[in-house]
């Protein structure tokens, strides 16, 4: 998928939204991705999740593991796509883990998917999660890196869409101090 076919789903469903957003990051952007947006929509899920898997297709996958709630639907998407399981980990009380009853067997090959990465925290937390089970991750694959200077991971990574943008901390941020209303879309709960 050509960069350019990404952007224009991101446009088309609206997924890409202006404003004052703190990202579950903690820090403030003029932008959010939401790609919710895209993914009520099963034919660009699909075209998506054919994207992503081309770069892991040899790596054989068998868990397609994502974080609750952003990367579900894509966890799910690709490993339909592929033929391999998908699961998902959960917060509770800020903490993620494996709940409805996941199993994940020592040395079974591991993908991570992520929809959107603009820190890799909750990445991070997914494979420090799974490595108490000791499988072997193949890999981690996302949508969209809005990391300033790419996502540095020891596993393969691959990503269909490098988009940043400016991201501030919240003391010296210039849409704070525009007052312009801060709205928090993430899916993760800040400590």
């Amino acid at each position: 998928m050509k960069d350019e076919d990404l952007l224009e789903i991101l446009h088309e469903t609206g997924a890409i939204q202006g404003g004052h957003f703190l990202l579950s990051s903690g820090l403030h952007s003029e932008q959010y991705i939401q790609l919710a947006r895209v993914f009520q929509y099963p034919k660009y899920t699909s075209r998506i999740a054919n994207a992503l898997i081309e770069n892991f297709r040899l790596d054989r996958p068998a868990i397609i593991a994502g974080v609750a709630t952003g990367a579900v639907v894509l966890a799910y998407e690709v490993a339909r796509v592929i033929g391999a399981r998908a699961i998902f980990a959960e917060r509770r009380d800020g903490e993620l883990m494996f709940k409805r009853g996941f199993e994940i067997k020592n040395r079974e090959r591991v993908l991570i998917v992520e929809d959107v990465i603009t820190t890799g925290k909750s990445v991070l937390e997914l494979k420090a999660l799974l490595k108490n089970f000791q499988p072997m991750i193949v890999g981690v694959g996302a949508v969209i890196d809005r990391t300033e200077e790419g996502f540095k991971i020891r596993n393969k990574y691959g990503s269909l869409l490098k988009y940043t943008l400016p991201t501030y901390k919240p003391d010296d941020c210039p849409l704070c101090k525009k007052e312009i209303p801060l709205v928090k879309p993430g899916s993760r709960e800040n400590s």
